[in-house]
């Protein structure tokens, strides 16, 4: 059966930690696959066994995040994958975080913003190509569509979005960062997997077509990409009217 060939080998105690409280041992990586499997690998429950102890970590971050996000974007993470790859940039606990938790906007300096869990996000490599400059449309982008957290007073309405680069390390975007010399932010790392981020606004790689893939206001956009390809931005919201408009002319 095609379930027998996804099992993992069986490991019955933890070896990594000599203060784990499983003293007696756990249940075979096999049986909790197929707990996970029944639970549609349920992101919380995940969160929930990673706490228990390292060995429910290591399975967690070798095993079950990766079934979570292949049941949650199974076409996206087969063309992240189509390169012959069985890992991603960054790791698969970090790619399913970025999945569906929202970063808030406290690296754009709007406090007021808090990171949250979103139930739902649609990803796009379509709209990526809109953040890609001209010279770098060959790279493969998927950027969330914003989520938009409206009357924030001087800031007007906000959206935020996030992406995940394919093959991140030998990108056009990687090799144009490197070679404009591309600022890291002096405090801030990535929400996601903790690597340093570069700023695309100050390298000048936010091409014009993403304001109007967002329905925000020129030069209103900040993005970061961090060194695993974790991209994440926010942006100042047109009014409805005004964003009709801008569909319009792309």
């Amino acid at each position: 059966m095609l379930v027998n060939k996804m099992l993992v080998p069986k490991q019955y105690r933890c070896t990594h930690s000599a203060t784990c409280l499983c003293t007696k041992g756990h249940l075979s990586e096999d049986a909790i696959y197929l707990v996970f499997q029944h639970l549609n690998w349920n992101p919380r429950s995940i969160a929930v066994m990673s706490c228990v102890c390292k060995w429910f970590d290591e399975i967690a971050k070798r095993v079950f995040w990766k079934e979570f996000c292949r049941a949650r974007a199974p076409k996206m993470m087969l063309d992240m994958q189509s390169c012959g790859s069985h890992s991603v940039d960054g790791n698969w606990k970090a790619l399913g975080k970025l999945l569906i938790h929202c970063s808030g906007c406290s690296l754009f300096g709007i406090a007021h913003v808090p990171g949250h869990f979103v139930y739902r996000t649609r990803f796009s490599r379509t709209s990526g190509k809109s953040f890609l400059l001209p010279q770098c449309r060959t790279d493969v982008l998927y950027v969330s569509d914003p989520c938009e957290h409206l009357d924030q007073g001087d800031d007007g309405d906000v959206g935020i979005f996030r992406g995940m680069f394919k093959s991140f390390s030998v990108s056009r975007v990687r090799k144009m960062l490197i070679d404009r010399q591309a600022q890291f932010h002096p405090t801030q790392v990535c929400p996601y997997c903790k690597a340093k981020l570069w700023d695309m606004l100050q390298a000048k790689m936010i091409p014009r077509s993403a304001c109007i893939r967002l329905c925000a206001y020129d030069d209103s956009i900040e993005c970061f990409v961090c060194l695993n390809g974790h991209m994440l931005g926010a942006c100042t919201l047109l009014p409805l009217s005004d964003s009709e408009e801008a569909s319009d002319i792309d």
